[in-house]
């Protein structure tokens, strides 16, 4: 299928914890651009097949609730995430849980959800240009988009990120559980055999381990710009 359309994309993979969704918002708003958060669809179809109490395990019927999300997206304030409507409900709290990304990694595994996310998420790619934030948009989503980052952090830090934003989100969490977890969904996505997480061969690999969320949005930025030369 042909998915160039002519308006550029700059991809942002990595593992869950690496920043790319704070650095895809930032970088959105500073080009002017639309921002595409892939992850949140498929945390969207593993609550809302959870909602309609469907089994997970059962790959055709999850398919199905996500080929009929009945999602909208609400641009936030600055500083603030972009709020996620599911059938009327704000969910934008409730999808960022460490549960309901532990059910998205897991339906995220099967390829009839991800055929069926697909065309949808290619769907975003609209003027003036497209950040997409995910774990496969360079590799599978926009293939041929001029600039794809793939960002990383060690699991330690990327524990220590999510600890700090849970906390300020009132949750009472321990960081030995949450490493745990990162490591046991890089595991999952990596090892998949539909669309693993990987880098796409011609992506820039960016470790933000050491580094500000400042410094990284200019790292991120001087990468599309040099694009343009």
């Amino acid at each position: 299928m042909k998915v160039s359309s002519g308006i550029p994309v700059i991809t942002l993979d990595g593992p869950s914890g690496s920043g790319k969704g704070t650095i895809a918002q930032l970088t959105a708003r500073a080009l002017g651009w639309n921002i595409l958060d892939s992850g949140a669809l498929y945390r969207l179809t593993a609550l809302s097949a959870e909602r309609q109490s469907v089994d997970l395990a059962d790959e055709g019927a999850v398919a199905k609730v996500a080929e009929t999300l009945d999602v909208r997206f609400e641009a936030g304030t600055p500083g603030q995430p972009v709020s996620v409507i599911l059938m009327g409900d704000d969910v934008t709290l409730e999808i960022r849980t460490e549960t309901c990304g532990a059910m998205a990694s897991r339906v995220a595994a099967y390829p009839l959800v991800r055929a069926a996310l697909l065309q949808r998420q290619r769907d975003f790619q609209s003027a003036p240009g497209l950040v997409a934030d995910g774990r496969d948009m360079g590799t599978v989503v926009f293939p041929d988009a001029q600039c794809k980052i793939f960002m990383t952090a060690s699991a330690e830090v990327r524990a220590r990120r999510r600890y700090d934003q849970l906390k300020q989100q009132g949750e009472s969490v321990k960081i030995s559980h949450l490493l745990k977890e990162i490591k046991e969904r890089d595991e999952r996505d990596t090892n998949r055999s539909n669309a693993p997480l990987r880098p796409a061969d011609d992506a820039v690999v960016l470790d933000t381990s050491d580094f500000s969320v400042d410094e990284v949005l200019e790292k991120v930025l001087q990468i599309w710009s040099s694009r343009q030369s």
